[in-house]
């Protein structure tokens, strides 16, 4: 039985039963909750010396899945399945959580704005500040020149006084004194009063200057370094291009001298009489490995070849591509090439991109039954210094960092993640497909696909706010139609679920995600799981996102990378695709933008094999034959390669418009009948996009604080059922329910299926007010 207890105020400590492994099944542990942090021990005894977990809970939702047991997870990275000895004890843990969680999310509020307070005092108070100090200072001196003036007239009187003999004249100079003594006193009071004021007034602001001067003494320093790691890196990337020039002419050279002679096999190209080949590298996961108790897979030898899907961490960018090189023969019009892909990319170019017409005269999808807006106002030409706001935020999270609109782009995270969607004609292909693996290759380039638009959006889109949604209804044209919800704001989680219209496809996700600042780049790292089902086959598909990384935030033009390793697993038969995006690098000599891949079945067996890039084209061969070359390498005979996407470039005209897609301008035009949430109602995004931007940052300041309120609230009704030792739910998203999910056994938001029968009736009784 559980001996949870109070400590103090803000403790709350005993044992519960923690899931450890289907071995071993749930185990007792010590659980301490204190400060914001959930943490747990085999023992007591342990406290002083080991700690087996910690968990902070201002960024961890809390999931309760029957009477005894509930869930803590912090978006991906840390989940804890406990269990209480009885329904009244799990309930007395889940209150103190939530309290605690509150209590934690306020206090990293109060932090950030007492920083911001700290560090961005407003011009205008320090200008009234100093207004009234120099007032106080000129009642000081006025004070003291009337005490100085009615002092010397009383010390006068007094020596008259002293001087007479007779006592009726005594009388007379004894009133006179009275009166001078009285002037003496009030001045004296006076000058006590305007001393005390100018005191109090000084010490208060005194000890905000302090703080002022030391935020300002640190932030020098930590320019002062900043420049001299940039000083350092420019020495070492000048050195690197000088030694990088030097090997290129020499290679150079030496190929003009003996080019017959050369072993670099990328480069080999030679004809033959009997067939037409193409040869490439592509990245390949191990064919048998196994997988230790950190979850990273390992193959027979003991090298570690990564992270596995199942513990994947994508912020390891850097590391090598996993497994063994392969290289890929394709069958065309009865010759035999070998050459490097690369060479193959500038052969192949762009000859079959699709041209794009002029998106002022015509209908964005010619099926629709509606016409679309096709352009909206053109980005003001506001210039603002991003460094003055980015420097106080180094090592905070993105969704703390406060982000004037100069920044983002009239769209909400919300209907960004919907753009995911614009090339679902991969879907109603991998739909059609009877060959599970060639279905995989078109998801794979569908997932591709979604980074398209990356390559100038470097505006950061909304955050939403918390019960904030999005619909978008694109069946006549497209096919499908999707939902949004902001279900949690500490951490951030968006849900969404989207469906095609011939119920062929459903798709559903969760986005949270990990970012810091860096000072010279924005790296985000995605948390959260995509699902693609496919009801007709029962294939069930699911994948993360790889990182995308923001450069030259403090000088140079903004650029976006996207770099790391996904896997796409069919969770019904256990088809597998390993895709490898390259991260650029100034000296590689790989294709910018690159991605390879390899899709194997169940056994390990190739069978499809990609390549492309994440901003232009996709392309796939199915595999027929294996060879391993005298390298090392393995050598796949292949079909001829099909394109299995490629983007559509938007128009000229939008370059203006924060460079969106046409899809993207249409997402946020104005619709009848929306929830009155839809981030379509939100103001400050809408005056933003009509270019009141000055307008659109007040009304954004406002949102935010009236959701900060509403926290409050909340906080204080926690307190008040802890208080009570009653049962307190928290919030509660208004069109998803928290679930455990099968696939992954860690909690998830699912999508309750009334949103759109709600709209139907025209029944929006569930919105929360969030807008102004």
């Amino acid at each position: 039985m559980s001996d949870s207890k109070h400590g103090q105020s803000d403790q709350y400590k005993g044992w519960v039963y923690k899931w450890t492994n289907y071995i071993k099944g749930y185990q007792k542990r010590w659980f301490v909750l204190q400060n914001g942090l959930l943490s747990y021990y085999r023992n007591q005894a342990e406290m002083s010396h080991t700690c087996r977990g910690t968990i902070n809970l201002a960024n961890a939702f809390i999931h309760t899945e029957d009477s005894c047991s509930f869930v803590i997870s912090n978006g991906g990275t840390q989940t804890f399945h406990l269990k209480a000895s009885s329904e009244v004890e799990r309930q007395r843990w889940v209150t103190a959580l939530e309290l605690a969680k509150n209590k934690a999310i306020n206090l990293l509020e109060s932090d950030d704005e007492d920083e911001e307070t700290h560090t961005q005092p407003d011009k205008n108070e320090l200008q009234n500040t100093i207004r009234t100090l120099s007032a106080k200072l000129e009642d000081l001196s006025t004070c003291n020149d009337l005490i100085t003036k009615h002092g010397a007239a009383l010390q006068k009187a007094l020596g008259e006084l002293e001087q007479i003999e007779a006592a009726s004249e005594a009388s007379a100079k004894f009133k006179s004194v009275n009166e001078r003594a009285t002037l003496f006193r009030i001045t004296s009071n006076a000058m006590i009063n305007a001393c005390h004021d100018y005191l109090e007034l000084a010490q208060t602001q005194g000890k905000r200057w302090q703080k002022l001067l030391q935020s300002e003494h640190e932030q020098k320093l930590r320019l002062e370094e900043m420049v001299e790691q940039l000083a350092k890196q420019h020495q070492s990337i000048e050195k690197q291009a000088r030694k990088s020039l030097a090997h290129a002419n020499h290679s150079s050279s030496g190929n003009t001298q003996g080019a017959e002679g050369s072993e670099d096999e990328e480069d080999d190209f030679f004809d033959a009489v009997d067939d037409h080949t193409e040869e490439f590298k592509v990245c390949l996961p191990p064919q048998t490995h196994k997988r230790t108790g950190s979850g990273i897979s390992v193959d027979s030898i003991g090298e570690t070849l990564g992270p596995t899907a199942d513990n994947y961490d994508s912020s390891d960018t850097d590391s090598e591509s996993r497994g063994a090189e392969a290289k890929v023969i394709s069958h065309k019009h009865g010759h035999k090439r070998t050459h490097s892909r690369d060479q193959m990319l500038k052969e192949g170019g762009s000859s079959s991109m699709p041209s794009t017409p002029n998106s002022l005269t015509k209908v964005a999808h010619p099926g629709s039954k509606r016409q679309r807006r096709m352009l909206i106002p053109e980005r003001p030409n506001y210039s603002i210094n991003l460094w003055s706001i980015m420097k106080n935020c180094i090592g905070k999270e993105l969704s703390k960092i406060p982000m004037p609109v100069n920044f983002s782009e009239p769209l909400s995270f919300l209907q960004r993640i919907t753009e995911d969607f614009e090339y679902s004609e991969c879907l109603m292909k991998a739909a059609q497909c009877t060959d599970s693996c060639e279905q995989l290759a078109y998801i794979a380039a569908f997932t591709i696909s979604s980074y398209a638009n990356t390559t100038a959006r470097t505006g950061k889109p909304f955050n939403p706010l918390l019960g904030e949604t999005f619909e978008c209804d694109r069946r006549d044209d497209m096919g499908w139609r999707s939902f949004a919800e902001q279900v949690s704001h500490h951490p951030p989680i968006l849900a969404m679920h989207t469906e095609s219209k011939d119920r062929d496809w459903s798709s559903w996700q969760e986005f949270t995600m990990s970012s810091k600042f860096r000072g010279k780049y924005l790296q985000i790292i995605p948390l959260g799981i995509a699902h693609l089902l496919f009801p007709k086959t029962g294939n069930h598909y699911t994948w993360r996102k790889v990182t995308t990384t923001v450069h030259n935030i403090i000088v140079g033009k903004l650029w976006v990378d996207n770099h790391g390793e996904m896997d796409i697993t069919n969770h019904h038969n256990g088809d597998n695709c390993h895709l490898k995006y390259s991260a650029y690098s100034y000296f590689a000599r790989e294709t910018p933008r690159k991605v390879t891949g390899v899709i194997t079945d169940a056994s390990g067996q190739a069978r499809w094999v990609l390549q492309g890039t994440w901003d232009e084209r996709v392309e796939a061969a199915k595999v027929i034959k294996t060879v391993e070359s005298g390298k090392g390498k393995i050598v796949y005979e292949t079909a001829e390669a099909k394109v299995m996407w490629q983007r559509r470039y938007p128009s000229k005209e939008l370059e203006k418009c924060y460079f969106f897609t046409e899809l993207a301008v249409q997402l946020n035009e104005i619709e009848e009948g929306v929830a009155p949430t839809d981030s379509r109602n939100r103001p400050d995004q809408r005056m933003m996009e009509e270019g009141r931007w000055d307008e659109a940052n007040e009304k954004k300041v406002l949102l935010e604080e009236k959701q900060r309120t509403v926290r409050r609230e909340r906080e204080r009704e926690a307190s008040d059922a802890a208080a009570n030792e009653a049962e307190y739910q928290g919030y509660e998203p208004k069109w998803f329910r928290k679930d455990i999910d099968p696939v992954t056994g860690n909690p998830a938001y699912v999508y309750t299926g009334e949103y759109w029968d709600c709209k139907e009736k025209g029944d929006w009784s569930r919105c929360p007010d969030i807008y102004l």
